[in-house]
């Protein structure tokens, strides 16, 4: 039996709108594989300015064409975002 995934996804308020996200809102997706991991991540993103609307699902998000989405995993992240000492 496949493990579920956790996704933490969340707005980036600072990269929507300009660049590749003109006109789009930009959306940073995070895979993990257990809850702690996925809650590790949501309370680092709530201590970023940039960052709005930030849930933890159990579904793999998809959003419509005026969305940018940026996929990482956990292992992607470094400790700022993982607690991890550097």
């Amino acid at each position: 039996m496949k493990k579920p995934l956790f996704y933490v996804t969340m707005t980036d308020k600072y990269l929507s709108g300009w660049g590749m996200s003109e006109n789009k809102t930009n959306k940073l997706i995070i895979e993990c594989e257990t809850i702690e991991q996925a809650e590790q991540i949501e309370r680092a993103a709530r201590y970023r300015d940039e960052m709005r609307y930030v849930n933890i699902r159990m579904t793999k998000p998809r959003y419509g064409a005026n969305v940018l989405e940026t996929w990482k995993t956990w292992a992607d992240l470094g400790p700022i975002w993982t607690g991890a000492k550097a």
